[in-house]
């Protein structure tokens, strides 16, 4: 009977095991194998599974010959995996037991718990503000009612509130729209060194707030690359954005373009847009997490400066649909170089 099975184990594209009555396991694939750490065939499944909700599961459903399910829960060294276990009754000619096959669904444990991530932070990014709002109101009903310099002041506050709120909700919106293109590659050509000039205009006036010199380094001709020009745009906008709201005052903000050239990020010809800045840097430890959503080098900076922690996540959405990288060089007291790499073709 096992040579039988083994073959019809092997078929089946997953770790498998074939528990007998005497609850020992006649036959095995070689993915269980792996999973096990060595062949399981002819070993009590309780020398082999540890977990009782498995165990339970397989004894359930040899008592009743009906499907059972449970979760098997191990670590590949790397990470923790989740297996999906569906145990389903079996008769052969040859005997009777419990088929059993272990799914896995890490990727979708792990889909599931950044869906609940991103509700409490988003729920955490509102409560915040809305607490003040709600505070103020109060208090302007009641003790500074006639109070024309505290309404004023308490005015100012909740203004600043709703703006972040607003804020919050726009790069929500605007997250959300990339996702859903993010397959859509854009085909017209557009020429990337007036998008990156007129997208450094537009923040003139915050560097001059800032004190800030923003420094261009640009060819003189046209470079043409396929591209959504508003996207681009909103990319260059927010990188200088941030250059200049967290390189410090007086610091230097330089904007460059360099190729087309043969990139070894993309292994193809490209173009590079640099923003680079004189701050204080980012800890190498943080640079890989940077664009997860609502992740924040320095949450009470970011929020002190207005950033609503989605700002790079969008860039790495926009950059991903342009088939091009984002790559990221930082150390401390040595500022930070953020390059966006676009394929010309």
């Amino acid at each position: 009977m096992t040579q039988g099975l083994d073959g019809l184990l092997e078929a089946v594209p997953m770790p498998a095991l074939f528990v007998g009555a005497d609850d020992r396991i006649v036959a095995a694939n070689a993915a269980a194998a792996r999973l096990f750490g060595q062949p399981p065939a002819g070993r009590l499944l309780t020398t082999v599974v540890r977990q009782p909700t498995v165990l339970h599961a397989v004894d359930g459903c040899r008592s009743s010959l009906e499907a059972r399910t449970a979760r098997y829960l191990t670590n590949d060294g790397q990470q923790d995996v989740t297996y999906a276990v569906n145990c389903g009754f079996v008769a052969l000619q040859e005997g009777q037991g419990v088929l059993t096959c272990f799914e896995d669904v890490t990727h979708m444990e792990q889909v599931g718990q950044m869906r609940r991530d991103f509700v409490a932070n988003v729920s955490h990014e509102l409560r915040t503000p809305l607490t003040a709002l709600l505070g103020f109101i109060e208090t302007l009903r009641g003790p500074a009612r006639d109070d024309a310099a505290a309404r004023e002041r308490f005015l100012g506050i909740m203004e600043h509130e709703a703006e972040r709120m607003n804020r919050l909700v726009r790069d929500l919106l605007s997250l959300s729209q990339v996702e859903a293109e993010e397959r859509m590659r854009p085909a017209n050509p557009v020429d990337i060194v007036e998008l990156v000039e007129g997208a450094s205009r537009t923040l003139t006036h915050l560097a001059g707030g800032s004190d800030v010199t923003i420094v261009h380094e640009m060819p003189e001709s046209a470079i043409m690359v396929p591209a959504e020009p508003d996207q681009l745009r909103q990319v260059v906008t927010n990188l200088v954005e941030n250059a200049i709201k967290y390189g410090g005052r007086g610091g230097t903000v330089t904007l460059s373009i360099t190729g087309p050239a043969q990139d070894l990020a993309l292994r193809a010809e490209a173009v590079r847009i640099c923003v680079r800045d004189t701050g204080p840097g980012i800890d190498p430890l943080h640079i890989p997490r940077l664009t997860e959503r609502f992740y924040r080098v320095d949450s009470h900076r970011s929020r002190e400066k207005g950033g609503t922690g989605l700002g790079l996540a969008i860039v790495k959405h926009i950059v991903n649909r342009h088939r091009g990288r984002l790559l990221i060089d930082s150390a401390p007291g040595e500022g930070s170089t953020f390059c966006i790499v676009l394929p010309t073709s």
